[in-house]
């Protein structure tokens, strides 16, 4: 219950300070707040953490896309993605059906 009332008491108290100081204060805080988000040291690793989460987005992004197109491909085809296929499907090649192909003309490889 205290910390209801210290909350409510700062909460009060900011205002008040934030209303009597006006925009040009607000305005110079927010210029002072620009400028030290301005300097190598903070704005190095901001940056570098905005991209790993752009990065952490997109590939989630991508995956939702994949499972949502899966998902209509079922729908709409009632098949499903080879990608989700558990069993593997062989094809027999008799050697001896395969014509053979005249090779008199090219040399052989060096392996």
């Amino acid at each position: 219950m205290g910390s209801k009332i210290a909350l409510a008491a700062a909460l009060g108290v900011g205002y008040v300070l934030g209303t009597k100081a006006g925009r040009e204060r607000y305005e110079q805080i927010k210029s002072g707040f620009r400028h030290v988000r301005d300097t190598p040291i903070v704005s190095k690793p901001l940056e570098c953490a905005g991209n790993k989460l752009s990065d952490a987005v997109r590939a989630g992004g991508e995956h939702v896309t994949d499972k949502v197109a899966d998902a209509v491909k079922e729908r709409l085809f009632g098949t499903q993605n080879s990608r989700q296929r558990t069993h593997a499907e062989y094809v027999t090649i008799d050697v001896e059906e395969i014509p053979s192909a005249d090779t008199s003309g090219i040399a052989p490889t060096a392996r």
